[in-house]
């Protein structure tokens, strides 16, 4: 699966932005879509996940309530909307893709086998 993200930039404390994932596969049922950031200096770190069949989706504790997470099954694109967005979120986020089959925890990073280019998001204070 090619992943490719977009959407990032410059966005005062308190905007919104979306971010957008789009995967080449011909089909992505069975597989999750994560989300994770990594902020300079920081390990990354989980954002959220979205079942490709199912739609299931769970949040980091630090972006529930703000960020929301879908997927369009036919333009087979996957979203972030980010609101109240503050100057913690600062990072670069990108977008992974794996096998239902081959994940146990889909909060982990490590067990993602496809990755996209990250997209930068700098909010300002």
């Amino acid at each position: 699966v090619q992943l490719q993200a977009s959407g990032g930039g410059l966005v005062q404390a308190g905007g919104s932005l979306r971010l957008s994932c789009a995967a080449s596969r011909r089909t992505l049922i069975g597989y999750v879509m994560g989300w994770f950031r990594q902020a300079p200096g920081k390990e990354r770190e989980f954002v959220t996940f979205i079942t490709w069949s199912a739609g299931t989706t769970s949040y980091a504790d630090s972006v529930k309530g703000r960020f929301t997470v879908s997927r369009d099954s036919a333009k087979k694109m996957v979203y972030l909307q980010m609101n109240s967005l503050k100057s913690e979120d600062t990072a670069v986020y990108s977008c992974a893709a794996g096998h239902t089959r081959y994940i146990s925890n889909y909060r982990t990073a490590q067990e993602y086998s496809n990755w996209g280019q990250g997209t930068l998001v700098t909010v300002s204070s």
